[in-house]
């Protein structure tokens, strides 16, 4: 049997498959539908320092191979999640990713402090690229010295890996990804949400109450595996690839393009033991090929050199009459 183990991002995993933040709660609540040590980590909802009540409904409408949500980073807080919620995953052989936020440098330098000390956070994930908050958020991953500050606010206050969660609502996502790199990033997490926006037209009404927000599912997919080539090709860092990962096929395209993890979001909705199976079905893949490691899979992509096309080129070849 092949060992599924590897090392992303400074943080070592049993296996590349994780929940991605905001869709399995703080962990926990998942245990009953998915045996959380079958799989590498979660990665918890977005924390803030206060308590977050979130956006008005309706905050979620399905799309076409998809979904538009506007939760609002919604929370508990960082006291009542120390208190209450990182405590029901000790004793779980899983990896816990604390996933934070600020309205700036300082939110996030604080949250780091009060999370380096517990031993149950395994690694912190900044989320600087949600685009369902009015203030700040997506702003802070649109801009390279607005994330560089960020991740420069934290690195010094924790010996924990640190992963940049990336917007792709950008043109260059490889300038704002090396911008967290050179202040001290461990890894990058791509990709958050696209904007998105569906209008229901019996009512001549936006579907959501804020009229955007951050679309998600198979439907991205294309669009995040290719944010994280840039990556990879650009910066040649650890990525852990995020967006419409639904089946092993999925999740090995990411592997198999370069990235050391991937995080399964929306389809823990329709099939909440989907990144087990997912997990399971990488495991069976490997044994088939007869390769020993994951590592082995990891960027075996095989790509003539002569003619392919980089993110900026495929850009530039597309405009061309």
């Amino acid at each position: 049997m092949a060992d599924l183990s590897i090392t992303a991002g400074g943080l070592k995993l049993k296996n590349p498959v994780l929940v991605a933040s905001g869709t399995g709660g703080y962990g926990a609540e998942l245990q009953p539908l998915l045996d959380l040590e079958s799989i590498g980590g979660v990665v918890t909802k977005t924390i803030f320092r206060e308590v977050r009540p979130g956006n008005p409904p309706d905050r979620i409408a399905e799309t076409a191979q998809g979904m538009l949500n506007s939760i609002g980073l919604e929370g508990v807080g960082i006291e009542r999640f120390v208190s209450e919620k990182l405590p029901r995953m000790n004793g779980l052989d899983t990896q816990v990713v604390v996933s934070i936020g600020g309205y700036g440098p300082d939110d996030f330098a604080r949250l780091t402090e009060r999370l380096d000390a517990e031993d149950r956070c395994d690694a912190l994930e900044l989320n600087i690229s949600c685009p369902n908050v009015k203030e700040g958020g997506l702003d802070m991953s649109t801009h390279p010295h607005l994330a560089a500050e960020v991740v420069r606010a934290v690195r010094p206050l924790t010996r924990k890996p640190v992963w940049a969660k990336l917007t792709p609502n950008v043109t260059r996502i490889s300038e704002v990804g090396k911008a967290c790199l050179d202040e001290g990033a461990d890894g990058l997490a791509a990709i958050n949400t696209l904007l998105g926006m569906q209008v229901k037209v019996s009512r001549q009404r936006p579907a959501l109450r804020r009229g955007v927000g951050g679309l998600s599912g198979p439907a991205i997919r294309p669009v995040a595996l290719v944010k994280c080539w840039e990556l990879l090709q650009v910066l040649g860092c650890d990525v852990i690839g995020i967006g419409g990962i639904a089946a092993t096929d999925d999740a090995l395209e990411f592997l198999i393009a370069g990235c050391k993890a991937v995080q399964v979001g929306t389809a823990v909705y329709v099939d909440p033991d989907c990144p087990g199976k997912i997990a399971r079905g990488i495991g069976e893949y490997l044994d088939r090929k007869g390769m020993k490691t994951v590592s082995d899979v990891i960027g075996s992509i095989e790509v003539d050199a002569e003619w392919l096309l980089g993110p900026q080129a495929a850009s530039e070849e597309g405009g061309k009459g």
